[in-house]
């Protein structure tokens, strides 16, 4: 994907979620009679400007990393006395409070909206079923076997493997034990095995599966090669269309999984492979370049890719679950709800220093990952948007001077002490709050440098 195809596909993922939070702000407004002067979408000199017939000045902005609604206030410049009584300095504590808290709110029913849309198209996936379990790992230690379903994780019931993952996301950066609930093949009740965790998910790009040491279920899938890039490792050392892979690592291939996995936990390292080439055993060194993915993270690549070939994932494997529109609201507001719990919990582990400061990302990493889910089609990109809602709702609540919860502060003890804090404290805390917010941007831009370059 080119650049500006990642560019093009950011914007089509966060510009509507900059909209809906700055529409929150202007519609709380408009209702409760303060005059808007100004909506923007993204900062910087205006792309695009126009006056509605409503007297506000709309642009479109360079910058799409944000955006602002500029309403009459004293404290920002001159306002015509006609408009003294719809000044944003003049309105009731109350109402400076909703028009606050109406941007971040706004994004996450808009997270649950996305979410709703999701589940009214029925979900169908694989069980939870286990298909490989690494030797020598916390999961293999602890018992855990192939075609075990994990039917809860910490007590927390799992029905598909999205949810699996959250669960185990929620330990991050945790030490003890994870409890997992399974259900062996032919038993009728599920058992409890319990996996160490050290630093869990510690470092960025971690797979929260691969980490306990095994991975979900799939169709089989024959390690055939049926295409390979040109001037890639591949072509350079030797492999050829119509290879079968049969041993790598001293391991033996069965699936194009495992040779997959052999790949991509070897970059720059040489790899000695077998490779059935017309019914002769030929030897090959591979040594596959070293890419980072979405997210980062070191992997292998060689360049190939596998032979079409027809698979059947086998019934008993596969789940659909449908909803009426009443209970995919209930889940999208459970899914939401639990959103933001983690979210808040992460953010709490890297601020303790649970969780490493390289988690954190910015807008090149999101740019990419947007890129990516718009490959894979529409509801993966509504996913990924709503999950940044979600993101974009918590964060815009956190109270630091410069954010909307920042601001909430200053309404609440205004509230509560009958007078607004002094200009001095509140200056003071604007200073801090754009350091602090100045100093998470640098590390985030800071990371995802570190994983584009590093």
């Amino acid at each position: 994907m080119s650049i500006l195809q990642i560019v093009l596909a950011a914007i089509m993922v966060l510009g509507p979620l900059i909209a809906i939070h700055e529409f929150g702000h202007f519609w709380v407004a408009r209702r409760l009679g303060v005059k808007v002067l100004t909506f923007s979408i993204g900062f910087g000199p205006a792309l695009a400007k126009w006056r509605g017939k409503d007297g506000v000045e709309y642009q479109i902005a360079a910058i799409p990393l944000g955006g602002y609604v500029r309403m009459a206030d004293e404290r920002e410049g001159e306002v015509p006395v006609e408009d003294l009584p719809k000044a944003f300095n003049r309105q009731p504590v109350l109402a400076r409070i909703a028009i606050v808290a109406a941007g971040p709110l706004i994004n996450l029913l808009f997270a649950v909206f996305l979410f709703w849309i999701l589940f009214l198209q029925g979900i169908e996936t694989l069980r939870t079923v286990v298909g490989s379990v690494k030797p020598n790992t916390p999961a293999a230690i602890a018992g855990l076997q192939v075609g075990d379903e994990v039917v809860a994780v910490d007590s927390k019931e799992t029905h598909n493997w999205e949810e699996v993952t959250y669960a185990l996301i929620d330990r991050m950066g945790e030490n003890g034990l994870v409890s997992l609930s399974v259900k062996s093949e032919n038993a009728t009740e599920p058992h409890i095995i319990k996996l160490p965790i050290a630093n869990y998910l510690n470092q960025s790009g971690q797979d929260p599966l691969l980490s306990l040491g095994f991975t979900p279920y799939q169709p089989p899938i024959k390690p055939i090669i049926g295409e390979i890039v040109p001037d890639s490792p591949a072509a350079k050392q030797g492999l050829q269309v119509g290879d079968t892979v049969v041993e790598a690592n001293n391991q033996p291939i069965k699936t194009w999984q495992d040779f997959v996995e052999v790949v991509r936990t070897h970059p720059e390292q040489a790899i000695n492979t077998q490779v059935e080439r017309q019914g002769k055993v030929v030897n090959l060194t591979l040594t596959p370049r070293m890419e980072r993915d979405q997210v980062g993270t070191k992997e292998g690549k060689l360049g190939i890719g596998v032979q079409r070939q027809p698979f059947d994932i086998p019934p008993q494997y596969i789940q659909k679950q449908d909803y009426n529109p009443l209970v995919a609201l209930v889940k999208a507001s459970e899914k939401t709800y639990h959103l933001i719990g983690m979210t808040i919990s992460s953010l709490g582990k890297m601020i303790v220093g649970l969780i490493g400061l390289d988690n954190l990302s910015g807008p090149i990493t999101i740019a990419k990952v947007a890129g990516h889910t718009t490959d894979l089609g529409w509801q993966a990109t509504i996913g990924f948007m709503a999950l940044l809602s979600v993101s974009l709702g918590v964060l815009n609540l956190l109270p630091i001077p410069i954010l909307d919860g920042g601001h909430l502060v200053y309404y609440t003890i205004e509230g509560i002490l009958g007078r607004p804090l002094s200009e001095k404290v509140q200056q003071m805390g604007l200073k801090v709050g754009v350091a602090v917010m100045g100093s998470l941007m640098f590390l985030a831009i800071f990371n995802d440098l570190s994983r584009l370059f590093g």
